[in-house]
């Protein structure tokens, strides 16, 4: 009997121990990593949803690049074939498939706003022009919900490591989440080529 009230208490003094070091914090963090995970993923599709559209449009140019509008449709089969959940966040492998997919999807639609431009009767489309602005639109609501997402988790990773609360971390399971990252960081490091003389 002694022995069963005595592991009663240590374990109600751990539960007691483990609120005082973060334990609802975390809970708190979690919430808010994967609410704005969800924003994240509600702008991909929402950038997802505009690619048929697009590409339809962009058809209707008799001329225009096929490889481009290719590129364009099997990147979007790409990411918008993943399966992604909230575990997702919690699996780095998982996670960074999913970014790279996202990101061909955005260098691909990239690529075709720039050879648009060569297309003056598609610039002058009034279908494409508000596609345009709707991706355009979208694009900027993405950086605005990766930004939210990235702040996110740097407060629930600063918690996983921070004292006391790295203890809760430890015991519940908690780890580090991995944010965003730049697939082509090293690209990205160098200065841009310019050159007055092209035409």
């Amino acid at each position: 009997m002694f022995q069963m009230i005595s592991r009663w208490i240590v374990a109600s003094l751990v539960l007691v121990g483990l609120s005082g070091c973060g334990y609802n914090d975390f809970q708190k963090l979690d919430e808010e990593t994967r609410a704005a995970w969800s924003e994240v993923l509600n702008q991909y599709q929402r950038r997802a949803d505009l690619v048929p559209n697009l590409v339809a449009t962009v058809k209707g140019e008799a001329s225009f690049e096929q490889d481009t509008l290719t590129k364009v449709i099997e990147a979007r089969a790409k990411a918008t074939s993943m399966q992604v959940s909230p575990e997702t966040l919690n699996n780095p492998e998982a996670f960074k498939k999913f970014q790279d997919a996202q990101g061909q999807l955005g260098s691909a639609l990239s690529r075709l706003m720039v050879v648009s431009e060569q297309y003056p009767s598609l610039k002058a489309n009034q279908a494409f022009g508000d596609l345009r602005v709707q991706l355009e639109g979208t694009e900027n609501r993405i950086t605005v919900a990766r930004n939210r997402y990235i702040k996110a988790v740097q407060s629930y990773n600063v918690l996983v490591r921070s004292l006391p609360s790295n203890f809760t971390a430890m015991a519940m399971g908690y780890k580090i989440k991995e944010g965003f990252t730049v697939a082509n960081e090293a690209q990205i490091s160098l200065p841009p080529t310019v050159d007055f003389n092209k035409k």
